[in-house]
């Protein structure tokens, strides 16, 4: 077996702090001594400090997501079961949620607000392409916005759902995935609607030129917008 790499080594000796002192510079002095990395070695995967180390522990839990979703079949699923799936496979792979909470506490803070918002998005894409989407259009974006604000709401419920086996955080997944089903409802009889057809030929037709981020493009939240010829 591999030696962990750093990051990993000072997420493992963080978890034991920051349930303590947060996701601070102490977590990550003592996490370091811990797992006996020199400060300058620290620096140079965590520039920012407890704010990078915090990002790492959230990008750590998408991996982990990624890594159960390879694993199951889920072509017997309507895809909001898949959805759904996803979403609670996030919530299972967190070993301690006092993490979560303190990280949410971190990334409301106005400094870090950014990039928490980042991260939720991350995760949101994570499932999308995880599930096969194929969008190319502005649907790329109202995908992950839509599914960012219902795995953030989810988070919020969960870490405060003390229900056998998350019960209250799953039905309240489904009735956030069930509106989620309606808004794309409407949107698809919208479409076939003459005048909104109307619309997007005309004062909306700059919708058409939005396209998904390509290639090494696809990163964070950027995309490309493809103007007038």
């Amino acid at each position: 077996m591999s030696e962990p790499d750093l990051m990993t080594r000072l997420l493992d000796a963080a978890a034991l702090h920051v349930p303590f002192d947060g996701w601070s510079d102490t977590t990550v002095r003592l996490a370091a001594e811990d797992a006996g990395i020199a400060p300058g070695l620290v620096a140079a995967i965590c520039p920012r400090g407890a704010v990078d180390l915090a990002l790492a522990y959230h990008a750590a839990g998408d991996a982990a997501m990624l890594e159960r979703l390879a694993e199951t079949d889920l072509s017997a699923l309507r895809f909001r079961d898949r959805v759904a799936f996803a979403v609670r496979a996030r919530l299972d792979v967190v070993e301690d949620r006092e993490l979560v909470r303190r990280g949410m506490a971190l990334f409301s803070l106005p400094p870090y607000a950014a990039d928490g918002a980042r991260a939720l998005w991350q995760t949101a894409d994570h499932i999308w392409t995880a599930l096969g989407d194929t969008s190319q259009d502005v649907n790329w974006y109202t995908k992950r916005a839509t599914l960012s604000g219902v795995y953030g709401a989810t988070v919020l419920y969960w870490l405060g759902d003390d229900s056998d086996g998350n019960t209250k955080t799953v039905e309240f997944l489904d009735r956030r995935i069930e509106d989620v089903m309606q808004i794309e409802t409407f949107k698809a009889k919208a479409r076939a609607n003459r005048l909104v057809s109307g619309l997007m030929a005309g004062p909306l037709s700059f919708l058409s030129r939005i396209r998904a981020p390509q290639g090494a493009q696809h990163t964070g939240m950027p995309g490309r917008w493809n103007g007038p010829t």
